[in-house]
């Protein structure tokens, strides 16, 4: 590979050419400040937090924008670079309320570890007042405007990574504002509440909605019984909230982490999406053989259904009918598992863990009262969770390994990837494969469905018929599929969106600090989770076999379209 030499803070060094000196100074162990720079995202380079200084050149440079020449000569800790870095801070913090103490990112919020780290105790001038009133409109997101610094990286998220733009840059210098448009409120404004704004926040300036007291108070009633329900994802990134390497399966010390708050059943959502699977599959099966509408679209993120809803609801009937795995599991919780269990659904308090920031959104839609009430009350994002730990006391590495709950608590290794992106297509076609031809799968693995590619795409062979699967993460790249199904250039038929890069692994209610190379690990974590698993085929799950056979009778069946399918709305 062709080098250059530079020489950094006094040392030469061997670099690749044209990368940054952001990038230059962090491959010699280096760690530059930066807030308004993000790996994923483009360079904005507006809070100059990362400026250094250049031999020959007048004005202090941001590195995360200049890219490094032969015989350049970088210092990044001089006198003046520390000055003016400190200058900067003080400005943003004279322009930041001073609630450190009580904000939601208390311990982990970017601003405050940068100040630390640059001794800024005492902010010089005058400070700026605001009155900005917060956000509350929606269930999933807070919006606090006094508390955003301006750095970008929400507005970029929303419009560049997800393709949403509901989020704007108003004003100019000192009034520069950041909001939807025309200061309207989340509510008012087409967006899907996916949390991808929140996740690259560097502050407390917009955050999921914290539910965690009402929780506490379920938890605490005698008189309720209170059953949670895990996402594979959540299994994965749950452990670098305690300080594990990203990537880490956490599953048996989870369930012991629930178990010590208080539930009275640790379950899984995995059962629901080995359910999911048999109900999707016989659908698209049904579909295919009945002329029915095609490509069929996968239902199970609630922040792409939003975004049908408002933006291509002509093609809702190319959506599955099939409730997400949350919704299938509160259905059956309050019917299914009250009935075997002797309790009345009343008494069922159903709780979700989730790496996403849409599910309380998608948990109050008025249609998700199968059960006769709503049938999932409360979710709790990961970043939920983590802080109900802390606040226990519980100390996550010494959590003994323990099992889920049965019988919602049985699933295979076809439900624990549909934490990735590819996940429930390769899923599915583990189950319609076998379903329609009779013969065994001798590879499980669909390795051409996997990966960060934005758009993928796989076909598999049904006795005959091809069934053609396209696969799209992040709502920049689904998007380019529902053009080519309006343009009629699509001849999928099996499409499967997830909202969020990456998938729910990405999700909005991850661990801050989520970047494209900590989701590849989350990723391959939910692989080898797989991979551990007795059984990996979602029909094959003894439990799902058992509540055909008790309850609902048949994939399709009256009781399964009350219970586990729903229709969704146009909200142009």
């Amino acid at each position: 590979m062709q080098t250059i030499n530079i020489t950094l803070n006094g040392k030469v060094t061997a670099v690749a050419p044209e990368i940054t000196i952001l990038e230059a100074a962090r491959q010699q162990g280096i760690d530059l400040p930066t807030l308004c720079h993000h790996p994923d995202q483009r360079v904005k380079a507006n809070c100059r937090i990362c400026v250094v200084e250049i031999e020959g050149v007048k004005n202090l440079v941001p590195s995360c924008s200049t890219r490094v020449t032969a015989g350049m000569n970088i210092t990044t800790n001089s006198p003046r670079v520390r000055e003016t870095v400190r200058t900067i801070l003080e400005l943003i913090f004279a322009d930041h309320p001073q609630e450190c103490l009580t904000c939601i990112r208390n311990g982990n919020c970017e601003l405050r570890q940068i100040a630390a780290k640059f001794g800024v105790r005492d902010i010089q001038g005058e400070k700026r007042k605001h009155s900005f009133s917060q956000d509350f409109s929606t269930p999933s997101l807070v919006r606090n405007p006094d508390k955003c610094i301006k750095c970008g990286r929400c507005a970029e998220a929303c419009h560049y990574i997800q393709n949403v733009g509901i989020l704007y840059s108003h004003n100019r210098s000192t009034e520069i504002s950041i909001s939807p448009e025309y200061g309207k409120q989340l509510a008012d404004v087409a967006c899907v509440l996916c949390g991808q704004c929140a996740l690259v926040c560097p502050v407390g300036a917009i955050h999921e909605r914290d539910d965690t007291d009402r929780v506490w108070e379920a938890l605490a009633d005698p008189q309720k019984h209170v059953v949670v329900q895990v996402a594979p994802a959540v299994r994965v990134s749950l452990a670098e909230e305690f300080g594990f390497p990203s990537g880490e399966i956490a599953t048996g010390k989870l369930v012991s982490a629930l178990r010590s708050l208080g539930f009275d059943r640790v379950f899984d959502t995995d059962f629901s999406a080995d359910l999911t699977i048999m109900e999707e599959g016989h659908e698209l099966l049904d579909r295919i053989a009945n002329g029915g509408i095609l490509p069929m679209i996968t239902s199970c993120s609630p922040g792409w259904i939003k975004y049908m809803e408002h933006y291509y609801p002509e093609l809702i009937p190319h959506l599955s009918t099939c409730k997400s795995p949350q919704q299938m599991f509160g259905a059956l919780a309050k019917t299914y598992y009250a009935q075997t269990s002797g309790l009345e659904a009343k008494d069922i308090i159903v709780v979700s863990v989730m790496p996403c920031t849409a599910k309380k959104f998608e948990a109050e839609r008025p249609e998700m009262n199968a059960s006769g009430s709503q049938d999932v009350d409360i979710v709790l994002t990961t970043r939920e969770l983590g802080r109900m730990l802390q606040h226990e006391g519980i100390d996550f590495r010494m959590l003994p390994e323990a099992e889920f709950d049965s019988p919602l608590g049985i699933s295979t290794g076809a439900a624990a990837i549909f934490g990735a992106t590819g996940g429930v297509m390769e899923a599915a076609l583990r189950t319609v494969y076998e379903v329609v031809t009779g013969r065994t799968l001798t590879d499980l693995n669909f390795t051409a469905v996997r990966g960060m590619v934005g758009v993928k795409e796989a076909s598999v062979d049904l006795a005959g018929t091809e069934v053609k699967a396209g696969i799209a993460h992040g709502l920049a790249n689904a998007k380019k599929i529902l053009e080519m199904i309006k343009a009629g250039q699509a001849d999928y038929t099996f499409i499967e969106v997830m909202c969020c890069p990456g998938g729910c692994i990405g999700g909005g209610g991850q661990p801050y600090g989520t970047t494209n190379e900590i989701r590849a690990r989350r990723i391959e974590a939910l692989y080898q989770v797989d991979e551990n698993m007795p059984l990996r085929k979602s029909h094959e799950n003894p439990a799902v076999q058992e509540l055909y056979h008790d309850f609902l009778l048949e994939p399709l069946g009256e009781l399964s379209h009350k219970l586990l399918h729903t229709q969704y709305c146009n909200r142009s």
